[in-house]
């Protein structure tokens, strides 16, 4: 008590000090003076100097009368559910189906070439031909021979149905006519392969050989490259351990750092095969190009969709501790009224995945706890605390 009469004596004795102001900072700056005006100056800053004082003396008050000013400050987080997506985060490379050598199936001199580079093509679209070796002539014989032996049939036929002729000589011009017939669609399967026709509809990305160039089937004799960017996918190679979490239609981000683009899909396809070298399973990720600026071998970083617990409780990271015995805690804060005081309770608390700075509690915390977030690190079990902030959710 002579401790709080002595500190008010005090304040009375500095607010009588504090005196009035003879004249103002207007009336002082009109004077264009410029005495008036730095003695002026001088008059405020002793008043601000006596206003710290006086507000110091109020806070070592404050200190003396108010238990709660001694506590400890903290803030909360308030626990509450949500749907927790915890995400693999892998790298991958795009590709596509559609992305084939174009070779020649016969040999021959590379007579026309009807396409150009990045040029669009539609599925069998001429893209050049090969001088058949006089294939084509042989054809138009053979078809000729063909249409006498189907004449020579067709007449023995009508004699053998009025019973005039013999049996045989109706099985030879049948025969014959099947023959022919077969003769001519192999021949024109020949000549076909002189015509080099695009597989698919996509873009002529290059082409590899010019014209008047003798070509034949066989590995580096490709004439052309076609590219269809409209159905490409990121193939990733995902470790044994996600078998059971990455599963076909689980959400998928895709990330083109290049391109600075996130595209959002799913996992169109799992392998059924794990690779002995690096005991891993591929899945495939389709992504849309409608721009056409996503290319084949361009680098993705892919976020797979492994776990989904739509009723967690996610809380920060940087309140957590850990005793000795390897037990993860935190601390619960329990309110005693509506001053904001508090009693801090250790709570050991059981986790799960992380995501980013946030990690899923599986047990020790309910949804509407109050948990010690700033000061975690300073209080004690059972100790109370002034909380600053009302513990909701971040």
């Amino acid at each position: 008590m002579k401790k709080i009469i002595s500190i008010v004596t005090i304040a009375i004795v500095v607010v009588s000090c504090g005196g009035g102001s003879d004249a103002s900072v207007a009336d002082a700056i009109a004077s264009s003076d410029i005495e008036t005006i730095r003695a002026k100056r001088i008059e405020i800053t002793n008043q601000q100097k006596n206003l710290e004082k006086e507000v110091r003396l109020l806070d070592s008050v404050i200190m003396v009368l108010d238990d709660n000013a001694k506590l400890p400050l903290v803030t909360t987080y308030q626990a509450s559910v949500k749907q927790f997506d915890h995400y693999l985060e892998l790298q991958g490379d795009v590709m596509t189906k559609q992305n084939v050598l174009v070779y020649p199936e016969m040999a021959g001199t590379l007579n026309r070439v009807y396409v150009k580079e990045g040029q669009k093509v539609s599925k069998g679209k001429i893209l050049a031909s090969i001088d058949d070796g006089g294939l084509s002539s042989s054809l138009a014989q053979m078809r000729t021979q063909a249409e006498l032996a189907k004449t020579t049939f067709e007449r023995q036929k009508r004699l053998w149905e009025q019973n005039i002729g013999s049996e045989i000589q109706y099985l030879q011009a049948k025969t014959q006519y099947e023959a022919q017939t077969s003769a001519v669609k192999q021949m024109e399967s020949q000549v076909g392969k002189s015509t080099i026709r695009a597989p698919f509809s996509g873009i002529v990305d290059n082409v590899i050989k010019d014209q008047g160039t003798v070509v034949s089937p066989g590995p580096g004799s490709e004439i052309f490259r076609i590219v269809n960017l409209s159905d490409m996918y990121v193939e990733v190679e995902v470790p044994e351990s996600y078998l059971n979490g990455i599963k076909k239609g689980k959400k998928a981000k895709v990330y083109f750092p290049v391109l600075g683009d996130t595209i959002v899909s799913a996992v169109r396809q799992t392998g059924n095969f794990i690779n002995p070298n690096n005991r891993a399973f591929t899945i495939e990720v389709p992504v849309p190009n409608k721009s056409g600026s996503i290319k084949p071998n361009l680098t993705a970083k892919v976020s797979l969709n492994d776990y989904t617990n739509e009723e967690a409780i996610l809380i920060p990271q940087g309140i957590i501790s850990e005793n000795s015995g390897g037990d993860q805690y935190l601390y619960v804060a329990t309110k005693d009224g509506d001053d904001g005081v508090a009693t801090v309770k250790r709570q050991i608390i059981t986790t799960g995945l992380t995501q980013g700075r946030m990690v899923e509690v599986l047990s020790g915390v309910n949804s509407g706890d109050l948990l010690i977030d700033e000061g975690a690190r300073t209080v004690k079990d059972g100790q109370n605390v002034k909380i600053l902030n009302l513990g909701t959710d971040e």
